[in-house]
């Protein structure tokens, strides 16, 4: 009799501190920007995320998948609040999402702390990437750096002469300039950087204007995109400098830009029109579901609930054996929208191609974007070397 009350004792621990009990459902908070000037961004995350969740039948191992989403409001304060509400009050298993960098950078302590697992949907910043690098944090997205030196080494293999370029002046915006100067490989004609709230861009295209530069090159996501784009036609530069871009003009900035984007070049890691299985599967159904073609933050969304998916049936819904957890998202052991190529480093940044897009009006009569090459293949982020305590 003693021995059968101290085994049913010992089972009541162990089952209360769940080392033996598994759960019957995995807690997500997706943390985006949802109201506000950001909110198409938002939209593009959820619909996405949503329509992986319901592809995986709501499960992920048998587990329902519960999803409890953020508003960050893009200020990095609220996210934190936001962050700590769902890893302290709602014990969330995982934490995703985020598309700025510096709203990311505020809440990843709170998460990291916790012990759990960050997996941002887009922001890869540069310090995340190299010596500051976090064993519990990964991009699916981009490395921040990726595309726009992709696009540098573009230029400079295409013989531009010189290269004038635009950004936010926060750790995306500086690390986005920081990739093209990589790529280039020359001084530039000018670098300029605006302020993240900023609508008016005369003055900026006035002083184009003056320095002829042969390309423009900009990063301005969301509504600065918008407005950068329609002044830059308006001023008729249009016609007079070739303009490029990295995630400026997208699908969540076409509709509101109209025709004045058309022509555009720019270079992301996905394009509605890739070729692979998987991808033209995701546009039907996302296209049938919401009317709207996705945008590289739509299939990046995507691909962060089939990576969470993968992970957690690897572990067979062990959500608390965290360590079998990060190994498996490490494994990245799903198929990308993005094609058979996409991994992630040692340093948990993706390793992916990228893609040279140009903006043009489609059969259906709407923008969109076709391939015109691959600019980069299999892309290595350049600070993964200084990423040295994340053991691979």
């Amino acid at each position: 009799m003693k021995r059968l009350w101290i085994a049913l004792c010992l089972a009541s621990v162990l089952g209360a501190t769940g080392t033996t009990a598994l759960a019957d459902e995995i807690k997500i908070g997706y943390v985006n920007t949802f109201s506000g000037p950001g909110a198409i961004l938002g939209k593009h995350y959820r619909d996405a995320f949503e329509l992986a969740v319901e592809e995986l039948g709501g499960k992920m191992a048998g587990l329902d998948v519960k999803v409890e989403y953020g508003d960050d409001q893009l200020k990095p304060e609220i996210a934190k609040t936001v962050v700590e509400r769902m890893v302290e009050r709602d014990d969330v298993d995982i934490v995703a999402g985020f598309n700025f960098s510096n709203v990311l950078l505020a809440s990843l302590k709170t998460v990291t702390d916790s012990g759990k697992l960050l997996i941002s949907s887009n922001a890869g910043p540069s310090n995340l990437a190299g010596e500051q690098c976090q064993p519990n944090f990964f991009s699916v997205g981009q490395q921040n750096d990726g595309a726009s030196e992709a696009l540098g080494r573009y230029l400079k293999e295409q013989n531009v002469e010189s290269v004038y370029a635009l950004a936010p002046n926060y750790q995306a915006g500086r690390d986005m300039i920081a990739g093209l100067k990589r790529g280039f490989g020359k001084e530039l004609a000018d670098e300029v950087y605006t302020q993240l709230s900023q609508t008016d861009f005369q003055p900026e295209l006035s002083q184009i204007r003056a320095a002829k530069p042969a390309a423009v090159f900009v990063f301005m996501p969301g509504g600065n995109g918008i407005n950068f784009v329609k002044q830059w036609a308006q001023a008729g530069l249009n016609s007079e400098i070739p303009l490029y871009s990295v995630y400026s003009v997208d699908h969540t900035t076409l509709q509101a830009i109209g025709p004045s984007a058309a022509g555009t070049l720019g270079v992301s890691q996905y394009v509605e029109d890739l070729p692979f299985e998987t991808n033209q599967k995701f546009v039907k159904k996302f296209v049938d579901r919401y009317g709207y073609y996705p945008s590289e933050y739509a299939a990046s969304a995507y691909d962060t609930a089939m990576l969470i998916n993968s992970a957690v049936v690897a572990t067979q819904g062990k959500l608390d054996d965290v360590d079998a957890l990060r190994a498996a998202v490490q494994k990245a052991d799903f198929e990308s929208v993005r094609g058979p190529g996409f991994k992630l480093g040692k340093n948990h940044m993706p390793i992916q191609n990228y893609y040279l897009r140009e903006t043009v009006k489609k059969e259906d009569g709407r923008l969109g974007f076709v391939t015109r090459e691959t600019v980069a293949q299999n892309y290595v982020d350049h600070y993964g070397a200084q990423c040295t305590h994340i053991k691979g």
